[in-house]
C-alpha cells in the first residue's frame, strides 16, 4: 500500500471554506434510515465533464442530516454536481446492518465511486470491495488496504489542539468538558489533542470526559452536558456527530434560563446551525473537500486505489472557521495561530490517544 499526503491548493480550500457554510435545504432531509435522496445541486454546473458518471455515497447511523461529518461529506457531493454535472445520490443506515446492502446497491447499479463515510464502515466497505474487486470505493475515516479503495483520514488531534487553546484560555471555572459518541480511535484522536491543548495553555483547568456510546442520540447528549454544566464547566467539546446536537440544545435552554454557557462545534462551523450565542468556535474537519477531490480524480480517470489521505493543518482540512472572531478575542486567536505554525512545524507533536 503507497502512503502519501495531499496537498491542498487554495482553490480547493476555498471551495471547501465556501461549502462549510452550506445549509441543508437542499438536502433529502425528510429521508430517514434507509431512505435515499438525490441533488441537482446549487447555481448552474461548471461543466459537463461528469454528467455520465454516478456517485454514492452511505452514511453510517449519523444520518445525512447530522449537521457534522455526514451532512459535510453531502455538501461535497453535491458541489460535485453543480461543478460537472455528476449524478450523486446517497443511502441513509439505521444502523450497522445496513451498511452492506447499502454499498452493494451502488455496486451492482455500476455506479462509478461510491464512498463509504465514517470510521465504522470499514469492515462493511472492505467486504463489498473483496467481493467486487473491479468496483471503486473510497473510506473517510479509516483504512481499507485493497487495491479498489482510497482511505482518507483526518488529523482530527491536530485541529482539536487548536480549539483546546481557545478553551484553555476562554474559561471562567477551569472546567470543561468534551462528549464523545463511540469510543474509537478517530473520537480519541479529537479527545486527546483537545487535552493537549487546554493543559498548553490552562494547566489548572479540569476537562471532564463522557462517551455517550452513540452518534445518533441527541438526548443522551444533552443529558451529558447537562451533567458536566451542573459540575461548572463553562464549556463543552462534543465529537459525537448528531449526538452532539444535544449539547447544543443543553446550552440554548440554560441560555434561555439565564445561565451562559459555551459549545465548540465539531466537523462545520456550526455557528451556521446553532448560533453564536452558544458557539464559541468550531473545529473543522473538512470532509467536503476529501469527497470534492476523489471524486474530480474519478471523474478525470485518475482513481487512487489503494492509497491512503491523510489530511491535517498542513492542508488547511482541519482548524477554526472565520466566524471565530465573532467570539474569540484577537489575542487568544493570535496564540492559536502561535500554536498552529508549531505544530506545522513539528515543533509540537499533539497526542492521538
Amino acid at each position: 500500500m503507497k502512503k502519501w499526503v495531499a496537498v491542498t491548493t487554495s482553490l480547493v480550500l476555498a471551495s471547501a471554506i465556501a461549502l462549510t457554510g452550506c445549509g441543508t435545504k437542499n438536502n433529502a432531509g425528510t429521508n430517514t434510515g434507509g431512505g435515499t435522496g438525490t441533488q441537482a445541486g446549487a447555481g448552474g454546473a461548471a461543466s459537463n465533464k461528469g454528467e455520465k458518471f454516478n456517485i454514492g455515497m452511505v452514511t453510517d447511523i449519523g444520518g445525512v442530516n447530522d449537521k457534522s461529518f455526514n451532512q459535510s461529506a453531502w455538501e461535497g457531493l453535491q458541489q460535485i454536481k453543480s461543478q460537472t454535472g455528476a449524478n450523486v445520490k446517497y443511502l441513509q443506515s439505521k444502523g450497522d446492518a445496513d451498511f452492506i446492502p447499502n454499498l452493494n446497491q451502488f455496486v451492482k447499479d455500476n455506479y462509478n465511486l461510491t464512498w463509504g463515510i465514517g470510521f465504522l464502515m470499514a469492515d462493511a466497505v472492505k467486504t463489498v470491495a473483496s467481493q467486487n474487486p473491479k468496483a471503486q470505493l473510497a473510506l473517510i475515516d479509516n483504512v481499507v488496504e485493497l487495491p479498489n479503495v482510497e482511505s482518507v483520514t483526518f488529523a482530527e488531534h491536530e485541529g482539536s489542539y487548536l480549539v483546546g487553546v481557545v478553551a484553555g484560555l476562554t474559561t471562567k471555572s477551569n472546567k470543561i468538558g468534551f462528549v464523545g459518541g463511540l469510543e474509537i480511535p478517530v473520537i480519541k484522536r479529537f479527545e486527546a489533542g483537545f487535552k493537549a491543548g487546554v493543559a498548553a495553555v490552562n494547566p489548572n483547568a479540569k476537562v471532564t470526559v463522557n462517551y455517550t456510546g452513540a452518534f445518533d442520540k441527541p438526548d443522551l447528549g444533552k443529558a451529558a452536558a447537562a451533567t458536566i454544566f451542573n459540575d461548572g464547566a463553562d464549556i463543552i467539546f462534543p465529537s459525537a456527530g448528531a449526538t452532539g446536537n444535544g449539547v447544543f440544545n443543553e446550552a440554548k435552554d440554560r441560555l434561555k434560563a439565564g445561565k451562559k454557557v459555551w459549545v465548540i462545534g465539531v466537523d462545520k462551523d456550526q455557528s451556521l446551525e446553532f448560533g453564536d450565542d452558544v458557539t464559541l468556535t468550531s473545529m473543522l474537519k473538512r470532509v467536503d473537500q476529501a469527497v470534492i477531490r476523489v471524486s474530480n480524480d474519478v471523474i478525470d480517470g485518475k482513481f487512487k486505489g489503494g492509497q491512503v489521505v491523510t489530511l491535517g493543518l498542513k492542508e488547511d482540512a482541519v482548524g477554526l472557521p472565520e466566524t471565530s472572531k465573532k467570539n474569540v478575542p484577537a489575542d487568544v486567536l493570535k496564540k492559536v495561530d502561535e500554536y498552529k505554525e508549531k505544530i506545522k512545524s513539528g515543533e509540537i507533536k499533539v497526542p492521538e490517544k
